[in-house]
């Protein structure tokens, strides 16, 4: 039985997601260096006030605070942002906020996008080119998502010594719970599917039509009868 377009589009999809999944959590930490690399300069120069170091890596701590494991995938903060760490009724005893963020929250566009590429019928230098611009794209996006959970670290979660220094650096508290919401829930999952379908518009043109309708001569897309490869 022969598959339509669609039909050979979702199995391609089925096959390749699980794999770019396997490959994005295996490269983890080189895939969060560039992230990285561009939330550092604009966290740092951008408000200096409130953060004073941002570190690839972070260890991970047990409930005793032993050292369990240090993922480099990870970001650690250093603030200015002082704060009263100290139990409830216990004296004071004041402290940094250091939090930590974890870049691949946001990242998880990467393999979606790239599992629809893989299934596209592209020639491999249209299929490099789409990932290598999607790449970059879904970068950006990351870094935008971890400067938004940075800044709601350290102003918001930490309470009203966060409020504060965020009022002294200007910093608008709304803004940062709409870009953080922004960049968790809406960005992450809409830019993979939009970007393919910007890209792939004459692929999914052929979607539409009746089975046995596609075109011969679709630029850049391989159909049985385009005798592209």
């Amino acid at each position: 039985m022969r598959l339509s377009a669609l039909q050979r589009f979702f199995l391609g999809a089925l096959l390749w997601l699980p794999l770019a999944f396997f490959l994005w959590f295996a490269f983890a930490a080189a895939l969060a260096w560039p992230v990285i690399a561009l939330a550092r300069p604009l966290l740092l120069h951008g408000w200096p006030t409130l953060f004073t170091s941002i570190v690839q890596g972070a260890d991970l701590l047990d409930s005793q605070g032993h050292v369990l494991a240090h993922p480099m995938y990870l970001m650690q903060i250093g603030s200015g942002v002082l704060v009263d760490v100290a139990p409830a009724g216990a004296p004071a005893r004041f402290g940094f906020v250091e939090p930590v963020v974890n870049p691949m929250v946001y990242g998880y566009a990467l393999p979606l996008f790239l599992g629809l590429v893989l299934a596209t019928p592209l020639t491999w230098r249209r299929r490099l080119a789409q990932v290598a611009l999607g790449a970059v794209l879904i970068c950006c996006a990351q870094a935008f998502g971890v400067v938004a959970e940075s800044l709601k670290s350290v102003c918001l979660d930490a309470g009203p010594a966060g409020i504060e220094a965020a009022q002294r650096a200007g910093v608008s508290l709304e803004a940062i719970a709409l870009c953080y919401q922004f960049g968790y829930l809406i960005l992450p999952a809409l830019l993979p599917a939009a970007l393919w379908i910007v890209l792939n518009r004459s692929f999914i043109e052929t979607l539409a039509r009746p089975a046995g309708m596609e075109p011969a001569g679709a630029v850049g897309v391989e159909t049985p009868h385009s005798g592209v490869r």
